[in-house]
């Protein structure tokens, strides 16, 4: 009897555990907002030198080259909704799409968390629908996110 007695109370206590990391983690994601800074076109035909990429940013430095390299042909920066980051409570999503032969191209974003380890960020990239502008360009998204522990992981 004392022994079904003690499996049972560490069994409760294991799922007690489980629980309270469940928790901990559905408190993360509702952490996990993206706040947009930027979304829009580069307009400089690949100028810019920036591949297709999905990246965080997690330091000023590379903040600040990300921005210098996208304000090589137009100043793009300045209609980002902020340009100063505190890295010790954010990190920066940056997302490019290929260059475009014309307009109309699009990404959206969503963050999640979908297991214990990882943040994880759908990237959806739209193409236009009708006619789209003969200008080439390349989509960007940029956001920040509350710095976690977890890693990010992008779809």
């Amino acid at each position: 009897m004392k022994i079904q007695a003690l499996i049972l109370l560490s069994l409760v206590f294991v799922l007690s555990c489980k629980s309270s990391k469940i928790e901990e983690n559905n408190a993360k994601m509702k952490n996990s907002e993206l706040i947009l800074i930027a979304k829009g076109n580069l307009h400089g035909a690949g100028e810019e030198g920036i591949a297709k990429q999905n990246t965080v940013i997690d330091n000023q430095s590379d903040w600040e080259h990300l921005m210098t390299q996208m304000n090589t042909t137009n100043k793009v920066s300045e209609s980002f909704t902020e340009t100063k980051i505190d890295f010790s409570k954010y990190a920066i999503i940056a997302v490019f799409n290929d260059v475009k032969g014309n307009g109309g191209s699009s990404i959206d974003l969503e963050v999640s968390t979908s297991s214990e380890n990882n943040t994880v960020v759908t990237v959806t990239y739209v193409a236009p629908t009708g006619y789209a502008t003969s200008v080439m360009t390349q989509p960007f998204y940029i956001a920040k996110i509350p710095k976690t522990d977890l890693s990010v992981v992008f779809q």
